[in-house]
C-alpha cells in the first residue's frame, strides 16, 4: 500500500512540475512514420546539420513509438542504424529518463526524455543522446555519427 501511495505521489509531483508549454523545439506532427529496413532498423537518409539535434534536451530525437507496446524498440531501431563517424560499430544503453514536458499523447499529460549513452572503439568520452518516444519529428543522423550500410 505504501508503494502505491508513493507512486501516485511521485506522479502527482511530476505532473505538477511540468510546465504547460513545451520546451521541445523540433517536434513535427507532419513527419512520416519511419520505414524499416530488412535488418529491422529505421531507414534514415538525412544528416542533421544542427549540433543540438539529439545532444540537447530541447532538441531530442523524436522517435514516436506509435503502434507498439515496447517503448524502447524504436529507440533501438534508430540507434542500430547509426555508426561512429568512420563506420565504427556503436554500443548503447539507456541511462535514465528525465526532463518532463507536457504531451497530449500520454495519460498523465506529460512525457519524459530517455538519455542514452553511446560508445564506439576509439571514442574518448561516451556521447549522451536525448530521445523522445512521445512526439514525432524527422529522423536524421546526429552530427558526429555515420550511417550503417543497409543491404
Amino acid at each position: 500500500m505504501k508503494k502505491v501511495l508513493l507512486y501516485f505521489t511521485l506522479v502527482l509531483c511530476t505532473v505538477s512540475c511540468v510546465s504547460t508549454k513545451s520546451t521541445l523545439k523540433n517536434v513535427d506532427d507532419n513527419a512520416p512514420i519511419p520505414r524499416l529496413s530488412k535488418e529491422n532498423t529505421f531507414v534514415i537518409t538525412d544528416y542533421s546539420k544542427d549540433k543540438r539535434y539529439g545532444y540537447d534536451k530541447d532538441y531530442p530525437i523524436n522517435i514516436f513509438y506509435y503502434h507498439t507496446r515496447n517503448e524502447t524498440i524504436n529507440q533501438e531501431r534508430f540507434l542500430n542504424a547509426l555508426t561512429g563517424p568512420k563506420g565504427e560499430k556503436i554500443s548503447f544503453n539507456k541511462l535514465e529518463s528525465c526532463c518532463p514536458f507536457p504531451s497530449k499523447r500520454t495519460e498523465m499529460g506529460a512525457g519524459f526524455l530517455d538519455v542514452y549513452e553511446v560508445k564506439w572503439e576509439g571514442l574518448n568520452k561516451p556521447i549522451l543522446l536525448y530521445m523522445n518516444i512521445y512526439e514525432k519529428g524527422y529522423l536524421k543522423v546526429p552530427v558526429g555519427f555515420g550511417l550503417r550500410k543497409i543491404e
